[in-house]
């Protein structure tokens, strides 16, 4: 108990230094001010550009969802780790564990709500081009034309305007579908490429039979690509839930042993060992889950 009091008038102390050197400033801005400079620092690309866009979409936390993130999720781990252990400094380390699994939740998050926003943007680019080339008969001439009617932003913007170059440069559009299609491992990106390759190679004289079912196939995609965007919310809730019962089981063990008997195994290693097993096995179940829910939208 000696060492447990001494942290937490460690803790307590560092957390008076840090309200008196910046009382002017609110401290959970400055605690999530200066974990995102650390962030930023050494997150990777990709990520640095998804977040981007997602502040852009307006999706991103405010500082202050974040810090409710941060305490919602430390404060359940202290209560929970503590419920499991009744020892502070375990519940201290699984705490600063806990708040370290944030970066790579928002990495998820933001990757979630990009994916999102390109296959919006996919959708738009194939009924688009598929209305314009219905009209100009010419895939190059369709893709300018959607590249020119302010309908799509980046990157798919800068990738359909590098395929009109390839286009022009090559003197064939095999090129640029190939680049396209490797970008973005779309079915509907694929099959409108397949599509427009057989018109261009085979030089059919009549598409417009062959374009309108590849634009019913665009909106069967898109209606079940956004059900399972339904399915997968609904299922996310149902799994947190059953994740958290997971973790409370310990207060149904304690209540059928009784408190004294419980605390009497803990002295045991392997106990002790198993507990922290099943608060392991238990968030790496959760992670799974929380990945599974983020996975990308729309691709195979």
């Amino acid at each position: 108990m000696y060492i447990e009091e001494l942290l937490f008038i460690v803790l307590l102390v560092i957390g008076i230094y840090l309200y008196r050197n910046y009382k002017g400033e609110n401290i959970g801005k400055y605690v999530v001010s200066q974990a995102q400079v650390m962030y930023d620092r050494f997150a990777p690309y990709s990520f640095k550009v998804v977040r981007e866009k997602t502040k852009e979409l307006g999706q991103e936390y405010t500082p202050r969802q974040y810090m409710i993130q941060i305490l919602v999720i430390s404060g359940f781990t202290a209560i929970v780790t503590y419920l499991y252990f009744y020892n502070l400094v375990i519940s201290i380390v699984y705490v600063l564990i806990s708040m370290s699994f944030v970066p790579y939740l928002t990495y998820l998050r933001c990757k979630r709500v990009y994916s999102e926003f390109l296959f919006e943007q996919i959708q738009v680019y194939t009924s688009n081009v598929i209305m314009e080339f219905a009209t100009t008969q010419s895939f190059v001439k369709a893709l300018e034309g959607v590249r020119n009617s302010g309908v799509l932003e980046d990157p798919v913007l800068s990738d359909v305007d590098k395929m009109i170059n390839m286009s022009y440069d090559n003197g064939t559009i095999d090129e640029a579908l190939e680049y396209m299609s490797r970008l973005y491992p779309y079915y509907i990106v694929k099959n409108m490429h397949q599509l427009f390759l057989q018109i261009t190679k085979e030089g059919a004289r009549d598409s417009s039979e062959s374009l309108e079912n590849m634009q019913m196939d665009i909106d069967m995609l898109v209606e079940s690509v956004y059900r399972d965007r339904i399915e997968r919310a609904s299922f996310h809730k149902s799994f947190l839930q059953f994740g958290v019962m997971l973790y409370l089981m310990v207060m149904l063990v304690q209540y059928l042993l009784g408190r004294e008997t419980y605390l009497v195994l803990l002295d045991r290693w392997y106990v002790s060992g198993l507990l922290h097993g099943v608060l392991i096995v238990n968030t790496y179940f959760l992670l799974k889950g929380e990945k599974y829910y983020n996975e990308n939208v729309g691709a195979e």
